[in-house]
């Protein structure tokens, strides 16, 4: 069984002009214009992109790799996660945090008033009668990766305040060396 197709009319089809110079140019140029767009536009906004990213990956790398304490504030997340509530006023805030696998360190360092020291210490729900006078709680190791030592003048005071994981251990060195404004060393760790 066949079907009847519909049969064509019998003109045949006319061979078209030759095309002209000037409208063979404008093609060309459109089709041009097309490729760039659909082509040329993307691959340039992956080459930006790459060297966005790799120079972010540069920033990033030099920032981690460096070691010892960088002058400013720890940002409020790190503060919020450490569990340091360093004091308003503070002044000369320095910094560093190490994370691996199993441990994660924030080593914080300021100076502040006596109220500054109460607020810190509250706080962390302390108070000045929890510091121990002469006691060294920050360890060698630590001690190693800060350059802190505390063997200088003043007189000098720690506590340990320990509680339990999740929440950080915080060791605390404070030096009264100049009356009214004692010296923070601060090493809170995490083990997530």
């Amino acid at each position: 069984m066949t079907s009847d197709l519909p049969r064509q009319s019998g003109a045949p089809e006319r061979p078209r002009p030759p095309e002209d110079r000037r409208h063979m140019i404008r093609r060309r140029a459109l089709t041009l214009l097309i490729i760039v767009l659909l082509i040329g536009i993307p691959a340039g906004y992956l080459v930006i992109s790459a060297n966005q990213s790799r120079a972010s990956g540069k920033d990033k790398e030099a920032k981690y790799a460096s070691t010892g304490l960088a002058e400013g504030w720890p940002s409020k997340v790190q503060r919020r996660i450490y569990e340091v509530p360093i004091p308003h006023p503070a002044w000369w805030v320095a910094y560093y945090e190490t994370n691996n696998w199993k441990t994660s360190r924030l080593y914080v360092e300021f100076e502040t008033t006596d109220a500054g020291l109460d607020a810190f210490l509250t706080g962390m729900g302390l108070t000045k009668a929890d510091l121990n006078r002469g006691d060294v709680t920050i360890g060698e190791r630590d001690r190693r990766i800060t350059g802190w030592r505390f063997d200088g003048p003043g007189t000098w005071s720690g506590l340990v305040h320990k509680q339990k994981n999740p929440k950080p251990t915080r060791e605390v060195m404070v030096n009264h060396n100049k009356p009214g404004y004692p010296r923070v060393y601060v090493v809170s760790r995490t083990v997530p």
